[in-house]
């Protein structure tokens, strides 16, 4: 299931940058004392009490403004109010309630979306000061008192936060496989999608943002259950003009963050580009297992060695994930789209190996004895053991007395060596974890 969306809106410099920033625990958005510096949405997770969700800032609302830039920022905050689960109205104890202040108030309560009313700037601790009392006229439930520069009431919030978000449904597609198909625009995500589906289950358009939300579509079949996720294309910041494209941008994020496996579409026609590898290093980041579809391949002129050429380049390029498969196929003949099912599959069932702790210490005694851990300066890297505490992706937790001299080098051995036993472990990521312990405590 996707993660919730709670957006902080409020009008201009009331503290919802502040207050973004001490939720999610770093300095993301900017903060400037003068009204409408965060002009786009910003965006990251938050966790509170094990509940994960996606908290959502935004640029002030001046209901009434015909400002361009504010009427702009008005439209930003309607989407985010459109698309999210539970708001944050942000008010300031300082300035009290303004006309402002109710007409945003009235636009949430139209919304018929939970609200949680927070009143920042509220620094001194203690009884509550008498103007904030003033703020239950709004009519939208019991205010709280926050303080976003020093972080008092923050939990409170969270707690009502949490206490409004949809409930997690039992799952009902865990025998299902979740492939988010990822890329630039207009490289061809809806059609292969289209493709697979056997019918026109997204809009195929050749301008490119035509799907402007991520859309699921279920296929069975021989190969087996899988849910595919078409998200609008991921474009560089500096590209993403129209208002509704961000929150595009955010839910084709949202899609690689839920799915088990990641699809990532490149255009034959058009090559490697900067932004393929960051929407490549993006999955690879968050761990999910991989596949490089390039798409288009029917309109390339092929002599005997043009797959490899490009294999090749494709390598090199993407040498951060050089575990990753590649398939080249055409969404528009159906060229090898059958392919991806087995490709998914495989790749699926290595993101989610589990190895035993016998096993991967038996693979340690293996390779330290084919190659001897480093030393410097007369010490010498002792491992002790290794284990694996989770998978998807795979993630082993190495115990060493000194994690200086586990070496770069060394550490792509032992993964080398981890895969070399598993047959490759295409298409997942392998994390190794170092732990320090001291020797005395070793078992």
């Amino acid at each position: 299931m996707p993660l919730p969306v709670v957006a902080v809106v409020g009008r201009p410099n009331v503290g919802k940058s502040t207050l973004f920033n001490k939720l999610i625990g770093k300095r993301l958005s900017i903060v400037e004392d003068t009204p409408g510096v965060t002009r786009d949405r910003i965006y990251s997770k938050c966790e509170w009490l094990g509940h994960d969700f996606m908290l959502v800032d935004t640029g002030g609302i001046e209901p009434s403004s015909n400002d361009t830039i504010l009427v702009q920022m008005r439209r930003q905050a309607e989407i985010a109010i459109d698309k999210a689960d539970v708001i944050i109205l942000v008010t300031d104890i300082r300035s009290g309630v303004t006309a402002n202040d109710y007409e945003v108030a009235s636009m949430l309560q139209k919304s018929g979306k939970p609200v949680v009313l927070c009143v920042n700037k509220c620094d001194k601790l203690g009884a509550p000061e008498p103007e904030f009392y003033e703020f239950y006229n709004l009519g939208i439930g019991d205010p709280i008192e926050v303080s976003s520069v020093h972080g008092y009431g923050t939990g409170d919030l969270l707690d009502r936060v949490i206490e409004h978000l949809p409930k997690e449904p039992e799952s009902e597609d865990s025998d299902y496989i979740r492939v988010a198909v990822i890329g630039k625009p207009n490289v061809g995500k809806s059609s292969i999608i289209n493709c697979i589906a056997g019918e026109e289950r997204a809009i195929v358009s050749d301008i490119a943002g035509t799907t402007r939300d991520a859309t699921d579509t279920v296929i069975e079949n021989g190969s087996g259950k899988y849910i595919f996720v078409d998200t609008a294309g991921i474009r560089k910041k500096s590209k993403v003009y129209e208002n509704i494209e961000h929150y595009s941008v955010l839910r084709s994020y949202m899609a690689v963050d839920e799915a088990d496996v990641a699809v990532i579409v490149i255009d034959a026609l058009v090559g490697f580009t900067e932004q393929d590898s960051k929407v490549a290093g993006y999955a690879h980041e968050q761990g999910k297992g991989c596949i490089v579809a390039v798409n288009k391949w029917d309109a390339i002129e092929k002599d005997n060695d043009t797959m490899n050429k490009f294999t090749d380049e494709l390598k090199k390029n993407l040498g951060f994930m050089d575990y990753v498969p590649f398939i080249f196929i055409s969404a528009k003949t159906g060229q090898r789209v059958n392919k991806l099912f087995e490709l998914i599959n495989t790749v699926h069932e290595n993101n989610s190996l589990r190895i035993s702790t016998g096993k991967l210490n038996d693979i340690l005694a293996y390779a330290t004895s084919r190659v001897q851990p480093p030393s410097d300066k007369g010490k010498r890297l002792k491992i002790y053991y290794m284990t694996q505490p989770s998978t998807n992706p795979p993630t082993i937790v190495t115990f060493v007395n000194s994690s200086e001299l586990f070496h770069f080098s060394y550490r792509r051995y032992l993964e080398n060596q981890i895969r070399d036993t598993f047959g490759g472990l295409m298409g997942t990521p392998v994390r190794i974890v170092v732990r320090e312990r001291d020797s005395s405590d070793t078992k």
